[in-house]
Protein backbone atom coordinates (compact mmCIF):
# COMPACT_ATOMS: atom_id res chain seq x y z
CA UNK A 1 0.00 0.00 0.00
CA UNK A 2 1.39 3.78 -1.13
CA UNK A 3 1.81 5.55 2.35
CA UNK A 4 0.60 8.99 2.43
CA UNK A 5 2.40 11.68 3.76
CA UNK A 6 0.23 12.13 6.74
CA UNK A 7 -1.68 8.97 8.00
CA UNK A 8 -4.56 9.39 9.77
CA UNK A 9 -6.88 7.36 12.32
CA UNK A 10 -9.15 6.34 9.06
CA UNK A 11 -6.08 4.90 7.54
CA UNK A 12 -5.05 2.59 10.08
CA UNK A 13 -9.01 1.62 10.26
CA UNK A 14 -9.41 0.97 7.27
CA UNK A 15 -6.13 -1.36 6.53
CA UNK A 16 -6.85 -3.07 10.22
CA UNK A 17 -10.61 -3.60 9.56
CA UNK A 18 -12.22 -2.00 11.92
CA UNK A 19 -13.99 1.21 12.48
CA UNK A 20 -12.13 4.25 13.18
CA UNK A 21 -13.70 4.80 16.71
CA UNK A 22 -11.90 1.97 18.13
CA UNK A 23 -8.61 2.97 16.63
CA UNK A 24 -8.72 6.06 18.42
CA UNK A 25 -9.55 4.11 21.87
CA UNK A 26 -6.57 1.78 21.44
CA UNK A 27 -4.21 4.65 20.15
CA UNK A 28 -5.52 6.84 23.13
CA UNK A 29 -4.71 3.44 25.98
CA UNK A 30 -8.51 3.77 26.48
CA UNK A 31 -8.57 0.83 29.16
CA UNK A 32 -12.85 1.37 30.23
CA UNK A 33 -13.44 -0.43 26.80
CA UNK A 34 -13.55 -4.39 26.47
CA UNK A 35 -11.45 -4.95 23.36
CA UNK A 36 -9.38 -8.48 22.74
CA UNK A 37 -5.70 -8.33 23.13
CA UNK A 38 -5.87 -9.54 19.03
CA UNK A 39 -7.35 -6.27 17.92
CA UNK A 40 -5.60 -4.26 19.93
CA UNK A 41 -2.44 -5.74 18.73
CA UNK A 42 -3.28 -5.66 15.40
CA UNK A 43 -4.32 -2.01 15.15
CA UNK A 44 -1.19 -0.87 16.98
CA UNK A 45 1.13 -3.08 14.28
CA UNK A 46 -0.90 -1.73 11.26
CA UNK A 47 -0.23 1.89 12.72
CA UNK A 48 3.78 1.00 12.88
CA UNK A 49 3.50 -0.74 9.17
CA UNK A 50 1.69 2.57 8.07
CA UNK A 51 4.57 4.90 9.70
CA UNK A 52 2.07 6.90 12.26
CA UNK A 53 3.85 8.66 14.65
CA UNK A 54 1.58 8.49 18.45
CA UNK A 55 1.75 4.31 18.71
CA UNK A 56 0.59 3.94 22.94
CA UNK A 57 3.16 2.28 25.46
CA UNK A 58 2.38 -0.45 27.58
CA UNK A 59 0.41 0.43 30.60
CA UNK A 60 2.48 0.60 33.55
CA UNK A 61 1.92 -1.55 36.62
CA UNK A 62 0.55 1.34 39.33
CA UNK A 63 -1.09 3.29 36.74
CA UNK A 64 0.32 5.23 33.99
CA UNK A 65 2.67 8.45 34.67
CA UNK A 66 0.92 11.80 34.00
CA UNK A 67 2.03 15.49 33.37
CA UNK A 68 -0.78 17.76 34.01
CA UNK A 69 -1.95 20.96 32.82
CA UNK A 70 -3.83 22.88 35.00
CA UNK A 71 -5.55 26.15 32.47
CA UNK A 72 -7.46 28.75 33.34
CA UNK A 73 -10.06 28.15 30.66
CA UNK A 74 -10.59 25.95 27.82
CA UNK A 75 -8.77 27.60 24.75
CA UNK A 76 -11.26 28.70 22.12
CA UNK A 77 -8.05 31.00 20.59
CA UNK A 78 -6.76 28.54 18.30
CA UNK A 79 -3.16 28.96 18.34
CA UNK A 80 -2.62 28.06 21.85
CA UNK A 81 -4.72 24.29 21.00
CA UNK A 82 -0.77 23.52 19.35
CA UNK A 83 0.73 23.93 22.74
CA UNK A 84 -1.63 21.74 24.37
CA UNK A 85 -1.27 19.24 21.22
CA UNK A 86 2.49 18.88 21.57
CA UNK A 87 2.36 19.08 25.16
CA UNK A 88 0.81 15.78 24.58
CA UNK A 89 2.64 14.24 22.09
CA UNK A 90 5.51 15.15 23.94
CA UNK A 91 4.34 13.20 26.91
CA UNK A 92 3.62 10.53 24.95
CA UNK A 93 7.32 10.07 23.54
CA UNK A 94 7.97 9.96 27.44
CA UNK A 95 6.10 7.01 28.24
CA UNK A 96 3.60 9.42 29.65
CA UNK A 97 0.17 10.76 29.64
CA UNK A 98 -0.83 14.73 29.70
CA UNK A 99 -3.90 15.14 31.56
CA UNK A 100 -6.04 18.49 31.65
CA UNK A 101 -7.93 20.62 34.28
CA UNK A 102 -9.52 23.52 33.72
CA UNK A 103 -10.06 25.05 36.87
CA UNK A 104 -12.13 29.01 35.26
CA UNK A 105 -9.81 30.91 37.43
CA UNK A 106 -11.18 29.62 40.45
CA UNK A 107 -7.68 29.07 43.19
CA UNK A 108 -9.55 27.19 44.96
CA UNK A 109 -10.69 23.99 42.79
CA UNK A 110 -7.02 24.53 41.10
CA UNK A 111 -5.24 23.73 44.57
CA UNK A 112 -7.51 20.99 45.22
CA UNK A 113 -6.73 19.75 41.96
CA UNK A 114 -3.12 19.62 42.79
CA UNK A 115 -3.82 18.18 45.91
CA UNK A 116 -5.24 15.10 44.46
CA UNK A 117 -2.17 15.10 41.66
CA UNK A 118 -0.43 14.63 44.25
CA UNK A 119 -2.06 11.09 45.11
CA UNK A 120 -1.17 9.77 41.75
CA UNK A 121 2.18 8.98 39.33
CA UNK A 122 2.36 12.69 38.56
CA UNK A 123 5.51 13.85 37.17
CA UNK A 124 5.21 17.28 37.57
CA UNK A 125 2.30 20.10 36.73
CA UNK A 126 2.27 22.88 33.90
CA UNK A 127 0.28 26.10 34.97
CA UNK A 128 -0.89 27.77 31.69
CA UNK A 129 -2.96 29.85 29.83
CA UNK A 130 -4.62 30.34 26.53
CA UNK A 131 -3.51 34.09 26.86
CA UNK A 132 -0.52 35.48 27.64
CA UNK A 133 -0.42 37.19 31.14
CA UNK A 134 0.70 37.91 34.23
CA UNK A 135 -0.52 35.97 37.44
CA UNK A 136 -0.14 36.56 41.11
CA UNK A 137 2.11 32.80 41.42
CA UNK A 138 2.06 33.44 45.33
CA UNK A 139 -1.32 31.94 45.38
CA UNK A 140 0.58 28.59 44.08
CA UNK A 141 3.95 28.98 45.64
CA UNK A 142 4.47 26.05 48.27
CA UNK A 143 0.99 24.75 47.46
CA UNK A 144 3.10 21.41 46.15
CA UNK A 145 5.82 18.66 45.94
CA UNK A 146 5.34 18.02 42.25
CA UNK A 147 7.48 20.46 39.95
CA UNK A 148 5.67 22.78 38.53
CA UNK A 149 6.57 24.96 35.20
CA UNK A 150 4.55 27.92 33.48
CA UNK A 151 3.37 28.30 30.10
CA UNK A 152 2.01 31.25 28.57
CA UNK A 153 1.80 32.90 31.93
CA UNK A 154 4.10 34.51 34.00
CA UNK A 155 4.70 35.88 37.41
CA UNK A 156 7.91 38.53 37.67
CA UNK A 157 8.65 38.38 41.63
CA UNK A 158 9.57 34.54 40.96
CA UNK A 159 12.36 34.75 38.85
CA UNK A 160 12.72 31.15 39.61
CA UNK A 161 10.17 29.83 38.44
CA UNK A 162 10.26 28.34 35.05
CA UNK A 163 8.86 29.96 32.24
CA UNK A 164 7.97 29.20 28.63
CA UNK A 165 6.23 32.21 27.07
CA UNK A 166 5.99 33.68 23.15
CA UNK A 167 8.02 36.55 22.46
CA UNK A 168 5.47 39.80 21.89
CA UNK A 169 8.02 42.28 21.37
CA UNK A 170 10.18 39.86 18.64
CA UNK A 171 7.47 39.04 16.96
CA UNK A 172 5.85 42.60 16.38
CA UNK A 173 9.27 43.68 15.78
CA UNK A 174 9.59 41.53 12.47
CA UNK A 175 6.35 42.15 11.48
CA UNK A 176 6.44 45.94 11.91
CA UNK A 177 10.28 45.62 9.70
CA UNK A 178 8.42 43.41 7.28
CA UNK A 179 5.88 46.60 6.54
CA UNK A 180 9.20 48.94 6.62
CA UNK A 181 10.87 46.52 3.99
CA UNK A 182 7.83 46.53 1.38
CA UNK A 183 8.11 50.10 1.19
CA UNK A 184 5.94 51.54 4.11
CA UNK A 185 6.76 54.81 5.83
CA UNK A 186 3.25 55.73 7.59
CA UNK A 187 2.21 52.10 9.84
CA UNK A 188 -0.36 52.51 12.04
CA UNK A 189 -1.23 50.16 15.09
CA UNK A 190 -3.97 48.53 16.16
CA UNK A 191 -3.61 47.91 19.87
CA UNK A 192 -5.46 45.08 22.20
CA UNK A 193 -6.45 45.95 25.69
CA UNK A 194 -4.31 47.93 27.51
CA UNK A 195 -3.95 46.16 30.47
CA UNK A 196 -1.86 43.25 29.11
CA UNK A 197 1.32 43.46 29.60
CA UNK A 198 1.63 41.59 25.63
CA UNK A 199 0.27 44.65 24.46
CA UNK A 200 2.93 46.96 25.49
CA UNK A 201 5.52 44.50 24.80
CA UNK A 202 3.96 44.49 21.15
CA UNK A 203 3.69 48.10 21.09
CA UNK A 204 7.25 47.97 22.08
CA UNK A 205 8.58 46.26 19.40
CA UNK A 206 6.84 48.22 16.74
CA UNK A 207 8.00 51.30 18.23
CA UNK A 208 11.78 50.09 18.26
CA UNK A 209 11.08 48.67 14.59
CA UNK A 210 10.50 52.49 13.37
CA UNK A 211 13.44 53.58 15.60
CA UNK A 212 15.90 50.91 13.99
CA UNK A 213 14.50 52.07 10.65
CA UNK A 214 14.55 56.16 11.13
CA UNK A 215 10.95 56.32 11.25
CA UNK A 216 9.64 59.09 13.76
CA UNK A 217 6.50 57.36 15.52
CA UNK A 218 3.27 59.45 15.20
CA UNK A 219 1.10 58.58 18.23
CA UNK A 220 -1.85 59.28 16.12
CA UNK A 221 -1.31 56.06 14.04
CA UNK A 222 -1.70 53.62 17.59
CA UNK A 223 -5.27 52.98 18.91
CA UNK A 224 -6.66 51.54 21.61
CA UNK A 225 -9.34 48.79 21.73
CA UNK A 226 -10.69 45.94 23.84
CA UNK A 227 -10.49 43.48 20.85
CA UNK A 228 -13.64 44.06 19.01
CA UNK A 229 -14.64 43.98 15.89
CA UNK A 230 -16.41 47.18 15.79
CA UNK A 231 -13.60 48.42 17.75
CA UNK A 232 -11.16 47.46 15.16
CA UNK A 233 -13.81 48.60 12.48
CA UNK A 234 -14.25 52.43 14.32
CA UNK A 235 -10.14 52.55 14.32
CA UNK A 236 -9.57 51.55 10.64
CA UNK A 237 -11.75 54.31 10.00
CA UNK A 238 -10.16 56.65 12.29
CA UNK A 239 -6.79 56.14 10.89
CA UNK A 240 -7.91 56.25 6.94
CA UNK A 241 -9.74 59.69 7.49
CA UNK A 242 -5.81 60.98 8.83
CA UNK A 243 -4.95 64.24 6.76
CA UNK A 244 -1.82 61.68 6.15
CA UNK A 245 -3.08 58.19 5.43
CA UNK A 246 -1.54 55.21 6.71
CA UNK A 247 0.26 52.73 3.87
CA UNK A 248 0.31 50.13 6.24
CA UNK A 249 -1.56 48.89 9.38
CA UNK A 250 -0.51 46.49 11.97
CA UNK A 251 -3.32 44.76 14.02
CA UNK A 252 -2.47 43.25 17.24
CA UNK A 253 -4.11 40.30 16.61
CA UNK A 254 -5.83 38.21 13.44
CA UNK A 255 -9.32 38.03 14.71
CA UNK A 256 -9.70 41.95 15.16
CA UNK A 257 -8.18 42.22 11.68
CA UNK A 258 -11.54 41.01 10.41
CA UNK A 259 -13.12 44.31 11.62
CA UNK A 260 -10.14 46.38 9.47
CA UNK A 261 -10.46 44.59 6.53
CA UNK A 262 -14.45 45.24 6.75
CA UNK A 263 -13.68 49.09 7.10
CA UNK A 264 -11.61 49.02 3.95
CA UNK A 265 -14.40 46.99 1.91
CA UNK A 266 -16.62 49.46 3.33
CA UNK A 267 -14.40 52.55 1.30
CA UNK A 268 -12.92 50.85 -1.35
CA UNK A 269 -9.39 50.55 -0.30
CA UNK A 270 -7.97 47.85 -1.58
CA UNK A 271 -5.36 45.75 -0.06
CA UNK A 272 -2.89 45.13 -0.49
CA UNK A 273 -2.84 47.71 -3.53
CA UNK A 274 -3.45 50.94 -1.52
CA UNK A 275 -2.65 49.55 2.08
CA UNK A 276 -0.87 46.59 3.54
CA UNK A 277 -2.20 44.86 6.29
CA UNK A 278 -0.41 42.77 8.73
CA UNK A 279 -1.67 40.70 11.84
CA UNK A 280 -0.78 38.58 14.53
CA UNK A 281 -0.83 35.17 15.98
CA UNK A 282 -1.37 33.21 12.64
CA UNK A 283 -4.78 31.94 13.45
CA UNK A 284 -6.21 29.86 11.14
CA UNK A 285 -8.59 32.45 9.71
CA UNK A 286 -5.16 34.21 8.37
CA UNK A 287 -5.40 31.78 5.38
CA UNK A 288 -9.16 32.07 4.63
CA UNK A 289 -9.01 35.97 4.22
CA UNK A 290 -9.37 37.38 1.01
CA UNK A 291 -6.40 38.50 0.36
CA UNK A 292 -4.45 35.64 2.62
CA UNK A 293 -3.44 37.77 5.88
CA UNK A 294 0.31 37.80 6.68
CA UNK A 295 0.87 37.18 10.14
CA UNK A 296 3.54 36.37 12.82
CA UNK A 297 3.43 32.72 14.11
CA UNK A 298 3.31 32.12 17.51
CA UNK A 299 5.83 29.17 18.64
CA UNK A 300 2.88 27.65 20.78
CA UNK A 301 3.99 23.96 19.21
CA UNK A 302 7.77 24.25 20.75
CA UNK A 303 6.38 25.77 23.96
CA UNK A 304 4.01 23.14 24.91
CA UNK A 305 6.75 20.67 23.91
CA UNK A 306 9.46 22.17 25.89
CA UNK A 307 7.57 22.48 29.32
CA UNK A 308 6.64 18.66 29.45
CA UNK A 309 10.24 17.76 28.16
CA UNK A 310 11.23 19.94 31.33
CA UNK A 311 9.64 17.88 33.82
CA UNK A 312 9.40 14.35 31.79
CA UNK A 313 13.34 14.70 31.91
CA UNK A 314 13.35 15.92 35.46
CA UNK A 315 15.39 19.34 34.78
CA UNK A 316 16.46 20.98 38.16
CA UNK A 317 17.86 23.96 36.66
CA UNK A 318 15.29 27.17 35.96
CA UNK A 319 14.54 27.78 32.89
CA UNK A 320 13.57 30.88 31.02
CA UNK A 321 12.46 30.53 27.18
CA UNK A 322 10.83 33.76 25.69
CA UNK A 323 10.73 32.66 22.05
CA UNK A 324 10.11 34.48 18.79
CA UNK A 325 7.48 32.98 15.77
CA UNK A 326 8.21 32.92 12.44
CA UNK A 327 6.48 35.25 10.01
CA UNK A 328 4.41 34.06 7.21
CA UNK A 329 4.09 36.34 4.32
CA UNK A 330 1.05 36.53 2.26
CA UNK A 331 -0.61 38.57 0.05
CA UNK A 332 -2.10 41.00 2.10
CA UNK A 333 1.92 42.67 2.27
CA UNK A 334 2.91 41.65 -1.01
CA UNK A 335 2.60 43.86 -4.00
Amino acid sequence: MEKKNKITMNDIAREAGVSQSTVSLILNNAQSIKLSDETRLRVINTAQMLGYKKIPSPQKVGGQEEVAIIINSMPSYDPFVDALSQARDAAWRNDTLLTIYDYGDDIDLALRIIQQLEQRRCTGIVLASPITRSIDFSLFDHCTVLPMVLLNVYDSAYPLQSTFLPDDYANALQVTRHLINQGARRIAHIMGDDWMDASHHRLSGYKAALEHAGIPFDDALVIKTNWRLDETHQATCQLMHLPSRPDAIFCSSDWITLGCYQALAEMEVKVPQDILIAGYDDQRIAEQLMPKLTSVQLPYTELGRMAVEYLCQGECTTTHVRMAGKLQIRGSTTR
